[in-house]
């Protein structure tokens, strides 16, 4: 017998059955205290315990019985693997009725000896299934591997386990990342930590299976969860990128959320094709998605198919001391967002984006961050030019964002001695030819991105003599106005995404 029903449950059916972890918790606390008061109770010989052991079996039963109810409304979300589910209806129905027959026989073993003689078995009887059904339970909600995840040696090597190499936040090390398989060895993780608790064979949350590459391409019931070459209207994506409060973000509010780096990961792979056999060096890691392909590979070089074996950026390669967690504290606490960049290494990633109210003096704080960062990301705040004399002072700078702001050329030309700058963003400031003939000094630059700003294609070419591999996105479909053109408002062009 199979409890599932092929029509969609109704509203109400949902809305009890949700209250199925809430409740079963009651049964198993009290029907366990009522079997562990009868031991005590005759072992130390207490008879003063046995008049409570009664109601608390009779409460620990109707509890039992509720529960089966809410469990069995829960089941007909169809979300759940059908032997595990079986077995685990009926054991939790074997509950309630053992339950009902140990609470009978206390109630009225008086001058029965054959009720006595059954009784104590009863609870070992009540016992064993109650733990019996908590693992199935556990298994369908959590994994079959929830219990025994984190065993440590010697006593996996004692039970058989294999060693605890990946899953529940383990983090396998790969030996060649150039050689490693995209989905297999980069995603395919993410998902096993972050989303295959919900979507396994004994879980099968919107009919939605991702724990294998064949399964994950069938998608749910709403259709396939990704697009390939299309990760923004990937629905996978788009449900990972909502508000942590939105009831359709995942994984659900209580889980882990996948972080920054592991979205971008995600988002790269599908841009690619989403292929499940393509390895790193055959696709085309950029800039942002090269260092943290390093750091699973413990800081190694990461080759790109259309580079001819790039490497990431050199700064990597050094080694810097952690931050200090009071300066890291004191950007926190203004709403400032402070990542590390990649495993293993104490670069860091400082975004505004929840800070876009702070002015010169507050940003001014990542001075004390020096060393660190190395993506620093300022769009939409209120700096001046004046905070790019303290900008000028990272180091280890490689990315950089100033779009929104009022930066001019004079901010601009404080930043020609960051030698590991190799991304700028200007999108919408007030820069011109002239700020660009400053970035033609940055020997190390490899993008530069400058809509909406004063340059002209003059600009742009001089930028581009001065570094002939520099990639000048500008927006626009064809060339910017030369210096000396004006564009009338009837002949602008149309930006692109």
């Amino acid at each position: 017998m199979i409890l599932l029903q092929a029509n969609a449950p109704s509203d109400w059916a949902m809305f009890f059955g949700h209250f199925h972890p809430v409740v079963v918790h009651l049964p198993i606390g009290m029907l366990m205290i009522a079997a562990i008061l009868e031991y005590i109770a005759r072992k130390k010989n207490l008879s003063v315990l046995q008049p409570a052991i009664t109601p608390i079996l009779w409460w620990g039963m109707i509890t039992a019985v509720i529960s089966c109810i809410f469990g069995y409304l829960l089941s007909t979300s169809g979300e759940y693997n059908e032997d595990t589910l079986f077995l685990h209806q009926w054991m939790g129905i074997g509950v309630a009725l053992v339950a009902l027959a140990a609470w009978y026989m206390k109630k009225n073993w008086q001058g029965d000896n054959t009720m006595k003689k059954v009784y104590v078995p009863s609870l070992y009887a009540l016992v064993i299934l109650l733990t019996g059904t908590g693992h199935l339970g556990g298994n369908m909600t959590h994994g079959e591997d929830y219990l025994y995840t984190y065993t440590p040696e010697p006593f996996r090597s004692i039970a058989g386990l294999p060693p605890r190499s990946s899953g529940a936040g383990a983090v396998k090390k790969i030996e060649n990342i150039n050689e490693a398989l995209v989905y297999q060895d980069v995603i395919a993780p993410v998902m096993e930590q972050k989303c295959w608790s919900c979507h396994n064979a004994n879980k099968i949350k919107g009919q939605l299976r991702m724990d294998t590459p064949e399964l994950l391409k069938k998608g749910g019931e709403h259709g396939a969860v990704f697009k390939a070459n299309d990760p923004d209207n990937s629905e996978m994506l788009k449900r990972v990128l909502l508000d942590m409060n939105d009831e359709h973000h995942m994984p659900p509010k209580g889980k882990t959320p996948l972080t920054e780096q592991e979205i971008a990961l995600v988002h790269w792979w599908i841009k690619t094709g989403a292929k499940f056999d393509a390895k790193v060096a055959q696709l085309k890691p950029d800039d942002k998605i090269k260092p943290i392909l390093a750091s699973l590979a413990g800081g190694a070089v990461v080759a790109s198919a259309a580079t001819g074996g790039e490497t990431i950026p050199a700064v990597f390669n050094e080694k810097v001391s952690a931050a200090s967690a009071s300066d890291m504290k004191k950007l926190t606490d203004l709403g400032v967002i402070v990542m590390p960049v990649a495993k293993d290494q104490n670069f860091l990633d400082v975004n505004f984006i929840n800070a876009r109210n702070l002015d010169d003096s507050k940003i001014s704080l990542v001075s004390n961050l020096a060393d660190q960062i190395v993506w620093l990301k300022l769009g939409s705040t209120k700096i001046t030019d004046k905070v790019l004399s303290d900008i000028a002072k990272l180091p280890h700078l490689t990315r950089l964002n100033l779009e929104h702001t009022a930066i001019t050329d004079a901010g601009i030309s404080q930043l020609r001695d960051l030698k590991y700058l190799e991304y700028i963003n200007l999108f919408d400031t007030k820069v011109t030819d002239a700020g660009l003939r400053e970035l033609g000094k940055l020997k190390g630059l490899k993008k530069v991105y400058c809509w909406q700003t004063k340059v002209t294609q003059t600009g742009v070419d001089a930028l581009r003599k001065a570094l002939p591999t520099v990639e000048v996105d500008t927006g626009w479909k064809d060339k910017l106005p030369t210096t000396d053109t004006t564009i009338k408002p009837t002949e602008k062009k149309v930006l692109t995404k």
